[in-house]
């Protein structure tokens, strides 16, 4: 990654500027702004976030808004109301209030006298969610975005739900969200308001796991700000980006295909982090590649951008399967358009144990009870903080499954998009899920998940109605595998998995179910690339401008552990994420952080899963501190789940604040 320190336009920093809303309310921004913008005015470019431009995003800010600030934009930081140094109070994630407010924002830059009047947005997560909700939203000045590790559909692809399914993730965000926005803004920004404020929203700030707990289903809480209910709504010419080890990839090749606006998708192997620092390599020129989308869309430079390939992607290796990546072994490709004309679909069938592409004389129906911590090699459901949270070796969750093999592979197979299994599939309880993978299985045994679905099979008809299963019949159903671009090695096999439990990604089914597939009438749809009519897409090195200027007092680790108490049968993951210590150099503000996570549950019993999460915040400054300590966790019984949440504060070593949280909240078949 090269450091560039020459720009076109010399810029200037504004630390924090107030940015004033209708109702009162002022949020706090950073900007980057060319030093000659009232002589010659540029199009602004918005990031707009609860993570705190301060101290939250600050490294990743100093790499990316002056980069293309000296290209000849105003970039513009905002933290979100009730975070960061802004005023108010945030009830929810992507809530109307929260578009509102960006619609202010965007229409307060559009006329201030340095700008052109022309808006983009960008931003990664939360910011690539909330780009695409304001732009279904429509305000004139915003011309453009970047959306990166976004998604469409906030039941189906977020990570609360997944095909009806409950996410763990769900837990394990909330309990994320609850630390953050557990902190108050930094006195030096905002004065002696700051201890009044942070009680404000100590006291205010939700209970997200509850409300999240409390929409099972695809209600109308989740379809609003889910753009796929009208795509056409969404004006501004789209660039989306995404990486495979990312859980949000689905979201790149639906807005490609769906979009009426001008929208082109880029998808890396990267986990949910920018393209120009993320892991694994090959990492690209990403704010070459921003730039090069603000001018043509912001500025209306002729540069060509529109007549990109629709979708570059990298096409991955086979590889052995380890929780990192340095760098992955693969190919750039590039496809015209979506649906993509040189892909098709390969039908296979099922058989005892085989994969194949003709039906074989022996397919009988299969039963699979799997033990309740089947899935403890997936991973994180998104993985983020460059530790070893990737797919490890599936040879024990393949254990645990139904497998169906092919024969070695006499060639490369290439694989391009969403792969569809159909079942024929029984349960014997009235609530039950089914996991299925893809795997590269080495000769030496070896299995490296390609890619996976779940399906609540409850679900199976409608995520807004589910409906209980008539024990012992068989359903037919289908499940879309996550988009995926990978290229088997010749003498490798594929394997499809099926399995009836999958901890510690998804919350267990109330009773351990046994599922029973009718294999004669099952199968899967294999998307092959077979044929391509486009050179292979380059992209320029990583450029970035000159990082953050900070002093580590202690550095960060990540640790992934499995433990398992074989007397009392249960299995336990122990996830700790230290993020360590950092002093800014400028304005001497320490960040401390420090998250925990367990999940455990009895290999034979659904209803001992538990998962608990515990984060310590820290802030200091000059005999100024204070810390959070926040809790969370989830249990259920047959009938129920039990949330509880803790948020305790301090000035020093003071208690000055603590607040419990219990609720019951009714299982919705799930």
């Amino acid at each position: 990654m090269t450091v560039r320190t020459d720009f076109p336009r010399a810029v200037r920093t504004i630390e924090n500027m107030w940015i004033p809303l209708s109702d009162g309310c002022r949020l706090a921004a950073r900007l980057w702004l060319p030093e000659d913008a009232l002589e010659d005015p540029v199009p602004a470019v918005l990031e707009y976030l609860p993570y705190r431009k301060r101290d939250g995003t600050v490294w990743r800010d100093a790499l990316q808004h002056p980069y293309m600030a000296g290209f000849g934009y105003g970039c513009v930081r905002v933290d979100m109301r009730g975070n960061g140094d802004s005023d108010g109070i945030m009830l929810d994630e992507y809530l109307k209030q929260e578009q509102d407010d960006a619609l202010e924002v965007i229409a307060w830059l559009a006329a201030q006298p340095w700008c052109t009047g022309a808006v983009g947005m960008m931003g990664i997560s939360w910011g690539g969610f909330n780009g695409l909700q304001v732009a279904a939203r429509r305000p004139p000045a915003l011309k453009a975005i970047i959306t990166l590790c976004s998604t469409v559909d906030r039941f189906a692809e977020d990570i609360h739900y997944k095909g009806g399914c409950l996410l763990n993730e769900n837990l394990g965000w909330a309990a994320t969200m609850l630390a953050y926005s557990s902190r108050p803004p930094d006195p030096a920004l905002v004065g002696d308001r700051w201890r009044a404020m942070w009680l404000d929203r100590l006291e205010n700030e939700s209970i997200l796991l509850d409300t999240w707990m409390r929409h099972q289903t695809r209600d109308a809480y989740w379809r609003h700000g889910s753009v796929c209910e009208d795509y056409a709504a969404i004006e501004a010419a789209t660039l989306a980006v995404g990486g495979w080890n990312d859980s949000y990839k689905n979201a790149v090749p639906a807005l490609v295909q769906n979009l009426k606006a001008p929208a082109k998708g880029i998808i890396g192997p990267w986990i949910h982090k920018y393209p120009e620092f993320a892991a694994p390599e090959p990492r690209i020129g990403f704010l070459q590649e921003a730039v090069r989308w603000w001018d043509r869309w912001l500025k209306g430079v002729a540069n060509g951008a529109e007549d990109d390939p629709a979708y570059r992607v990298f096409m991955m290796d086979s590889e052995p399967p380890k929780g990192f990546y340095a760098k992955r072994a693969g190919e750039w490709v590039a496809e015209p358009a979506l649906p993509s004309p040189g892909v098709a679909p390969l039908a296979m069938t099922l058989g005892r144990g085989t994969l194949a592409t003709t039906a074989p004389a022996d397919q009988p129906d299969l039963s699979i009870r799997s033990p309740q911590d089947c899935g403890m090699a997936s991973g994180e459901y998104c993985a983020i903080w460059l530790g070893p949270e990737l797919p490890l070796d599936q040879r024990e969750d393949d254990a645990g499954s139904l497998c169906f093999d092919t024969k070695p592979l006499p060639e490369p197979l290439a694989i391009m998009g969403r792969a569809r299994v159909r079942l024929a599939i029984a349960s014997d309880k009235a609530a039950a899920f089914v996991a299925v993978r893809l795997c590269d299985v080495a000769p030496d045994g070896a299995s490296a998940r390609i890619t996976y679905g779940i399906l609540n099979l409850c679900h199976a008809r409608s995520h807004a109605a589910p409906e209980p299963l008539e024990p012992g019949r068989v359903y037919d159903v289908e499940l879309l595998l996550d988009e995926v671009a990978y290229k088997l090695a010749a003498g490798h096999r594929l394997r499809l998995a099926v399995s009836s439990a999958y901890w510690p990604m998804i919350w267990p089914s109330p009773e351990r179910a046994t599922l029973t597939v009718t294999t004669a009438r099952s199968g899967l749809d294999l998307p092959l690339r077979v044929a391509t009519s486009l050179p292979a897409p380059t992209f320029a090195p990583p450029e970035t401008a000159t990082p953050w200027a900070a002093t580590t007092l202690r550095q960060a680790s990540h640790v992934r552990r499995f433990e398992r108490d074989v007397v009392a049968g249960r299995s336990r993951l122990v996830i700790e994420d230290d993020f360590g210590a950092v002093r800014d150099d400028a304005h001497g503000l320490v960040t401390d952080e420090v998250a925990r996570e367990t999940w455990e549950i009895g290999a034979d019993d659904p209803l001992t899963a538990e998962g608990r999460a515990h984060w310590s915040e820290r802030l200091a400054r000059d005999g100024w501190e204070i810390r959070t300590e926040t809790y969370s966790s989830l249990r259920a019984d047959r009938d129920a789940f039990h949330v509880r949440a803790r948020i305790e504060a301090y000035e020093g070593d003071r208690l000055v604040y603590e607040r419990d949280h219990e609720a019951r909240i009714p299982r919705e078949l799930i």
